[in-house]
C-alpha cells in the first residue's frame, strides 16, 4: 500500500494510441483505433493515428523533453496489440523491447514509470470475436495483465488497470463515437460489466505476482449540478450522477451497481442482474488508489428525449474550452471531497487534467498559451486547498505533455504543454511548459 513518506507524482500523461504511431510496424497488428480511424467518417479531421507523434521512433527524444520539464512521473499506456498482436497467445517481442527500452530511459532520468494497461485500443482480432461483449475478453485480458506484470513489474512505479471504462462501454457501444462504434445501450451494459470483472482479475493477478508498487483504477468522473432546485431537475441530474460516476464506483468501492440505476435501466427495459457474490467480491477488492480524470462538470436539467430523461445546459456566462467543456476549477476539489467522503479510497490521483485551446506558433517562434496557464493555476490551486485540508491526494498529471491525436477529434484538439508541428513532428514548448516546470521545481523543493 502507498506511504506517505513515498515521493508525491508531478508528472503529464499520454496514451499509446495517441502519440505512438507505427501502427503496423515490427510486428504490431490491429486496434480497433486502427479499424475506426481507417473508416471514413469517424474522425472530424479525417486523420489516422498512423503516424500521430511518431513517439514510437521518437522515444529517446521524447524523455528528453520530459526531462527537461522537470516532472517526476510519467503516465504512459502499453499497446496491448503491440505486446500481443492477437490478443494472446504469442508474444511480440519486439513490442515488448519497446516498453522495456522506455522503462529504462525513464529510470536513467530519474521518472516515475505510472503504466496504464488498458487505454482503449483492443486488439481488433478480439473485437472480431465481439470485443468487450464477449466474456472471453475477459479471460484475455488476464493474459496479458499476467504478461505486462511478469515483464515490467519490478520498473513500474505505479499501475492503473483501465482508463476511463465508462467512455469504453457507452462512448464506444451506446453513443457510437469511438470504436467499436455500436449504439446499443444493452451492449454497454454488458460491456461495463465485462470491463470490471476485467479490472478485477488483473488486480488478483497482479497481488498474487507479489508486487509491492500501488494498483488502481482511472475513472472519468464529473461533478453533476441540477439546473435548479426543481424536484424534476434534481432527480434528472441524480440519475446522471448513476449514470456517470456511480455506475463504476459503486462496484468497485461497494460491491454493486447502485439500485436506482438498476431500477430505472429495468423501468426502460434494459434489465441489469446484479452482480453475484463471485462477482462483487472479484471488483470490490481493495485497490490502492482511485485515479480521477477531471475536466469539467454537467448542469443537468429534466429533459424528455433521452433515456436517462435528463438533458445537459451550457451556461451562457462560463468559459469554455475548445473541446466545448467548461471551465470549472472548483470541480476538483468537490470530486476530491466527494469522493473521500462517500468511497474512501486509500489514496486519490488526479491521472488526467488539462486545457484544449487552439495554440498558434507564432512568427517568433513562441506559442504563448495564457489561458492554459490560467486553466492550471486555478485548478492547482483547487488540488492545494484539498490536500492542506488533509485529503489523500498523492500526484497530478497534466493532460499532455504534447498535442496529439485526440481520437475521434484527430488533430483538431491541442492539449499539449509542447506544441507538435504535425508536417514536422517537431515538439516546441509552450509557455505553459515552462509554467509547469517552474511550478514542479517550487513544489518539488517545498514537499521534500
Amino acid at each position: 500500500m502507498y506511504s506517505k513518506r513515498e515521493e508525491f507524482l508531478w508528472g503529464v500523461a499520454t496514451a499509446a494510441y495517441q502519440i505512438e504511431g507505427a501502427w503496423n510496424e515490427d510486428g504490431k497488428d490491429e486496434s480497433i483505433w486502427d479499424r475506426f480511424v481507417h473508416t471514413p467518417g469517424n474522425v472530424a479531421d479525417g486523420t489516422t493515428g498512423d503516424i500521430a507523434c511518431d513517439h514510437y521512433h521518437r522515444m529517446e527524444e521524447d524523455v528528453a523533453l520530459l526531462k527537461e520539464l522537470g516532472v517526476n512521473a510519467y503516465r504512459f499506456s502499453i499497446s496491448w496489440p503491440r505486446v500481443l498482436p492477437q490478443g494472446r497467445g504469442k508474444v511480440n517481442e519486439k513490442g515488448v523491447d519497446f516498453y522495456r527500452r522506455l522503462l529504462d530511459k525513464l529510470k536513467e532520468n530519474h521518472i516515475h514509470a505510472v503504466v496504464t494497461l488498458y487505454h482503449w485500443d483492443l486488439p481488433q482480432a478480439l473485437q472480431d470475436t465481439g470485443g468487450w461483449k464477449n466474456p472471453e475478453s475477459v479471460f484475455a485480458f488476464q493474459e496479458y495483465a499476467h504478461l505486462v506484470f511478469s515483464r515490467f513489474g519490478q520498473d513500474v512505479d505505479l499501475w492503473i488497470t483501465h482508463n476511463e471504462p465508462w467512455v469504453v462501454a457507452f462512448v464506444g457501444h451506446y453513443e457510437g463515437r469511438h470504436p467499436p462504434g455500436e449504439r446499443d445501450f444493452a451492449t454497454a451494459l454488458c460491456v461495463s460489466r465485462h470491463l470490471l470483472l476485467s479490472h478485477g482479475h488483473a488486480v488478483k493477478i497482479f497481488r498474487g505476482e507479489n508486487l509491492k508498487t500501488p494498483i488502481g483504477i482511472a475513472l472519468n468522473l464529473s461533478p453533476i449540478h441540477p439546473f435548479s432546485h426543481d424536484q424534476e431537475d434534481r432527480e434528472a441530474a441524480y440519475r446522471f450522477d448513476g449514470y456517470l460516476n456511480r455506475w463504476f464506483l459503486d462496484p468497485l468501492f461497494r460491491g454493486q451497481f447502485p439500485q436506482d440505476m438498476l431500477d430505472w435501466y429495468a423501468q426502460k427495459g434494459f434489465a441489469v442482474l446484479p452482480l453475484q457474490e463471485e462477482e462483487s467480491r472479484l471488483i470490490s477488492q481493495p485497490i490502492d488508489f482511485l485515479g480521477i480524470n477531471y475536466y469539467t462538470r454537467h448542469i443537468i436539467k429534466r429533459g424528455s428525449q433521452s433515456l436517462l430523461e435528463s438533458e445537459g445546459v451550457r451556461l451562457s456566462n462560463r468559459e469554455y474550452s475548445d473541446t466545448g467543456w467548461e471551465v470549472y476549477p472548483e470541480g476538483l476539489r468537490e470530486l476530491i471531497v466527494r469522493l473521500t467522503q462517500d468511497y474512501a479510497p486509500f489514496a486519490i490521483y488526479i491521472t488526467e487534467n488539462g486545457f484544449a485551446y487552439p495554440d498558434v506558433l507564432e512568427d517568433d517562434g513562441r506559442i504563448r498559451d495564457a489561458k492554459r496557464i490560467v486553466y492550471l493555476s486555478q485548478h492547482l490551486r483547487e488540488l492545494t486547498q484539498a490536500m492542506e485540508q488533509g485529503y489523500p491526494v498523492r500526484g497530478y498529471f497534466v493532460w499532455s505533455i504534447m498535442d496529439n491525436f485526440e481520437w475521434n477529434a484527430g488533430f483538431s484538439k491541442r492539449f499539449g504543454l509542447a506544441y507538435v508541428d504535425y508536417h514536422t513532428l517537431r515538439r516546441i514548448p509552450k509557455e505553459s511548459f515552462f509554467w509547469y516546470r517552474e511550478f514542479c521545481t517550487r513544489k518539488k523543493t517545498i514537499m521534500t
